[in-house]
């Protein structure tokens, strides 16, 4: 272990020296040469400080590596006579650990040393086990997101499977659903809400709007013309099995923070800013913001989409019909911002019409 003594008497240097023989000792005898020192020797652990030195005193070096990230973790006792009682106060102030006073005694300052030094390695090891903790937590981290991602992927393509969606919907309402996100957070009632944690979340979990149509039957779902009224009633219980899809009897899994985000998503992207939508007829800001999000991109891509119950709409007219329901079925602050971006809306639905991703 490296040990700098800094101090403009030589005779204390040579007592110092001998008090901790065996141990790797470097010397300097005012402040401007410790910090050379320092410079030089980023390995440095402890440092015996003396306060009165030419040039630099002590108190200047404190300041100097108290603002220093990597000179800070030098554990520095300061030299100090007995009658200093204000240097020693001041000294702990500007980040010292402890004090030695002067005359100078073998036992105490060997016993300081080792002590400094088992606190030293103490410190040492707690970083090293947080920075495994930190290692395992991150890839356990990543795992979890591929399983949840795979998981998601696989629900989703049961849909795909029954020729309901096409995988261009889950990537064209997914990256909407981002870019949609990413104009709503610059504004200042978004801002918080729309962290970069939460765009992710919603991100991954919008795919999973429709898994409840798995639960619908074809008659139904594939049906070419308008739905009767009995069979629209049928169709509207696709958001309540997808929520309870996902319910599970064990409290850790539903308190997940992108399955309470995704069972939010299913259960109100057809609830109307009005109050006329399904299943629960909430109204307003009742609906969670994702299901207000969900709601105009869900539609959009219904409009301009070619489905088994009508022909796809030019983005011009998707546009007008989404303006005429701003503050009937849409959120008036959400309908501005998806017209602020429409062009990139449009690139979107473009690009992924044209590539299967």
């Amino acid at each position: 272990m490296k040990v700098l003594i800094v101090d403009d008497s030589k005779t204390d240097v040579m007592m110092i020296q001998n008090m901790l023989d065996g141990y790797e000792l470097l010397i300097a005898y005012d402040g401007i040469e410790a910090m050379e020192c320092i410079e030089k020797n980023p390995d440095i652990e402890i440092m015996i400080l003396d306060i009165n030195m030419p040039r630099m005193n002590g108190f200047e070096v404190l300041e100097a590596i108290k603002n220093h990230p990597e000179h800070k973790k030098i554990a520095t006792l300061i030299l100090t006579n007995y009658d200093e009682i204000d240097n020693e106060i001041r000294g702990l102030e500007l980040g010292a650990l402890d004090y030695i006073r002067k005359p100078l005694n073998i036992r105490s300052i060997r016993k300081r040393i080792e002590l400094h030094s088992n606190l030293r390695n103490i410190r040492k090891a707690l970083e090293q086990h947080n920075l495994m903790l930190e290692n395992t937590v991150a890839e356990r981290t990543k795992e979890f997101n591929m399983t949840r991602d795979v998981t998601i992927h696989a629900m989703v393509g049961l849909l795909e499977v029954r020729d309901i969606e096409s995988g261009n919907h889950t990537k064209r309402t997914q990256w909407m659903m981002r870019a949609l996100c990413d104009q709503l957070r610059n504004k200042e009632a978004y801002h918080a809400i729309l962290t970069d944690a939460y765009i992710n979340e919603l991100f991954s979990t919008a795919p999973l709007h429709d898994i409840g149509k798995m639960g619908i039957p074809d008659s139904i779902l594939l049906k070419p013309g308008k739905l009767t009224f009995e069979e629209f009633e049928i169709m509207k219980k696709h958001t309540t099995y997808g929520v309870n899809a996902l319910k599970s009897e064990g409290d850790e899994i539903t308190s997940l923070s992108f399955i309470r985000t995704a069972s939010e998503i299913i259960g109100t992207h057809h609830e109307k800013y009005d109050g006329s939508g399904y299943p629960k007829g909430l109204k307003g800001k009742d609906i969670p913001l994702c299901g207000r999000l969900m709601a105009i991109i869900d539609v959009y891509d219904a409009l301009v989409s070619v489905r088994v119950y009508k022909p796809s709409f030019t983005h011009e007219e998707a546009l007008s019909i989404i303006a005429a329901e701003k503050g009937k079925h849409f959120d008036p602050g959400i309908v501005d911002a998806f017209f602020e971006i429409e062009k990139n809306i449009q690139s979107i639905n473009s690009k992924f019409i044209q590539k299967s991703i």
